[in-house]
């Protein structure tokens, strides 16, 4: 029987059968949890910079690398970006990394969260190589998170994605852009994305996923979105597209989920009923998306689309405004 052609696909992204394709007891120290992995492709390899928690509960970053970005996997033995001792911002780890290379800069830009008793900040840092790192410090105080940095200047600033908690949306837990000419000193943020009101899959609240991909017809956003139960929270993943000139502009977002926490891996875990993504790798040769996300903050899974399935689904989304 064919379906109505209005019938929305429950999925856009295939999981990979070998999920989880990185979990704790392929660690080479003790983790309790990995997972909420950044992603780059870099000399011929897949790389990912995995949060991992260890069994104090206490979050840092370490790297994997892989041929074929699936399987293979070599796990660096010490961690990239770890906790500085006497350092109050940092005392309880970084956590939820985002990478994107940055031209001007010629290196990878990490965003992610650094977390100390004031709450959580965004934590900047540098890489040439994902074997070394250059610490640039706090640039969003607390509190704030879900940040990645956009890769190239528009009218001569940078542009940060991230969700600061603020009364400027109701405190709904929404994503904002902060402009920056020197990356230290941040403009007041503006709205680009507010959970939907009422009973809608990210009703609670929203965040970026990985760094937005640029394409021809704007850039193409995967974020995660929260809904309250009765159970708790549910995190699934979603799809917007931002004008490529003024990103700050939603021109387009897709009703349904693209991703849900469908899978055991992804329903049972540290935090049950997540799929949080962070890294996306592109190959341009064959269109394919490598999305890679944690599941149920336990461990680290592959999930992949064709890149012109993405924008044909968001292209036929309702007009935003």
């Amino acid at each position: 029987m064919k379906l109505p052609a209005a019938t929305p696909v429950r999925e856009l992204f295939r999981r990979h059968p070998g999920n989880p394709i990185l979990s704790p007891e392929e660690w080479p120290y003790p983790a309790n949890a990995v997972f909420n992995p950044a992603a780059a492709a870099l000399d011929n390899e897949t790389v990912l910079l995995a949060r991992v928690e260890d069994l104090r509960g206490i979050s840092h970053l370490t790297v994997a690398r892989s041929a074929n970005g699936v399987d293979g996997w070599s796990v660096d033995p010490e961690p990239l970006l770890a906790p500085t001792p006497g350092i109050a911002s940092e005392k309880w780890g970084f956590e939820d990394p985002r990478v994107v290379w940055v031209d001007e800069l010629e290196r990878w830009a990490i965003t992610c969260t650094s977390y100390g008793p004031a709450g959580p900040a965004v934590y900047l840092a540098f890489t040439d190589d994902f074997k070394t790192v250059e610490r640039y410090g706090i640039i969003r105080r607390p509190d704030d998170k879900n940040a990645a940095l956009l890769p190239h200047r528009f009218d001569g600033r940078w542009l940060l994605l991230h969700r600061p908690k603020t009364d400027f949306g109701g405190g709904r837990g929404e994503i904002f852009i902060s402009r920056s000419a020197d990356l230290s000193e941040w403009s007041t943020p503006e709205q680009v994305l507010q959970p939907r009101t009422g009973a809608w899959w990210d009703s609670l609240r929203i965040g970026i996923g990985p760094p937005p991909l640029l394409t021809e017809h704007g850039w193409l956003l995967v974020y995660h979105g929260v809904k309250e139960t009765i159970a708790g929270g549910i995190y699934r993943a979603g799809l917007a597209l931002l004008d490529r000139d003024d990103p700050t502009r939603v021109l387009r977002r897709l009703l349904s989920w693209i991703l849900a926490p469908l899978a055991p891996y992804e329903r049972t875990g540290d935090v049950p009923n997540v799929v949080f993504p962070c890294g996306l790798v592109h190959d341009e040769a064959t269109g394919e998306l490598r999305l890679y996300y944690g599941a149920a903050d336990t461990s680290i899974c592959l999930a992949t689309a064709q890149l012109d399935d993405l924008l044909d689904a968001v292209l036929a989304a309702p007009l935003e405004g």
